[in-house]
């Protein structure tokens, strides 16, 4: 701990001059960047007649800044815990580049900013999603991080509101389209996470976190998850062919992407090997953009 301490501080030392860097490591900005994702699909396939693209930027607008607040306010809560870990260690304020109130004060402003602004641009729903994803990311799971592995779960939630957020921008309301897309970014999100957690759980062990990958030093049981939820999926991301979402040509490509997926993840399950376990995460990052295109190339 000491130690690690020490690489921070010194890494504080040669990176002062990079504030630019480290907000965009503070908001998790690769992160942030996959929820706007996801919330321009929410807003183009619940979008009904021509293409509203000034809604289209408010609702990014409001999303991107509530979304890099909750991320810029987990930091804060985990930085002590960052520190002691491989992976995080560098960030800002763990490093030392950044005092942790900077950061909490960050994260309270664009986190508030956020939600306030898509209140009054856009529709009261919509601020309402927002503050569920800020709310449970922040005060259900990275508090739960630390006691049970059911943290997965409940984050996988907030992940998956940005669709819905992008849906209530363009009808205001909130029906089985919607739902759909909530579906899909939630099971996707369970494989993803669990590839991950496996490949670094001497780091999450460290810091003491309960993954699912806690005490599994053969990968049996993440890779069985995964296996689990990546079939889950494969039935269940056809469901906006089935609401009137997408047309019939979206259940083929779904079947083809999906069935890949679960592929690499039984490839994991039967190697259970660290580059079969980033195997399935890479595929996890390609699978899901793949298969947002396709859901807007076959809109109806």
């Amino acid at each position: 701990m000491k130690t690690e301490a020490s690489l921070g501080t010194a890494g504080a030392v040669a990176d002062k001059s990079r504030p630019g860097a480290d907000f965009a490591e503070l908001v998790k900005a690769r992160l942030t960047a996959l929820v706007l994702l996801t919330t321009a699909v929410g807003f183009y396939l619940g979008c009904r007649g021509p293409m509203d693209y000034r809604a289209l930027l408010r609702v990014f607008f409001g999303t991107a800044a509530a979304a890099a607040g909750a991320a810029a306010l987990n930091q804060w809560w985990e930085w002590q815990l960052d520190a002691t870990m491989h992976r995080t260690r560098m960030r800002p304020v763990p490093a030392g580049r950044m005092r942790p109130i900077s950061a909490f004060v960050i994260g309270m402003v664009l986190a508030l900013f956020g939600v306030c602004y898509l209140w009054f641009a856009c529709n009261p729903l919509t601020a309402i999603l927002a503050t569920m994803t800020v709310a449970i990311y922040i005060f259900a799971y990275t508090p739960l991080k630390r006691v049970s592995t059911f943290n997965t779960l409940v984050g996988a939630v907030p992940g998956a509101l940005p669709p819905m957020i992008g849906w209530a921008a363009a009808r205001g309301t909130l029906d089985a389209g919607a739902w759909s897309l909530f579906t899909i970014v939630f099971f996707w999100q369970l494989p993803h996470f669990f590839a991950i957690a496996w490949m670094y759980r001497d780091d999450y062990a460290r810091a003491g976190f309960q993954m699912i990958a806690s005490d599994d030093p053969t990968g049996e049981r993440s890779a069985s998850q995964s296996v689990l939820f990546c079939i889950l999926l494969l039935c269940l991301a056809g469901l906006p062919g089935f609401v009137g979402v997408v047309n019939f040509i979206y259940i083929p490509i779904e079947l083809a992407l999906s069935g890949a997926f679960v592929v690499v993840a039984m490839r994991f399950l039967r190697t259970r090997t660290r580059s079969d376990a980033r195997l399935l995460f890479i595929t996890s990052i390609i699978y899901l953009p793949l298969l947002l295109t396709a859901l807007v190339l076959t809109k109806i």
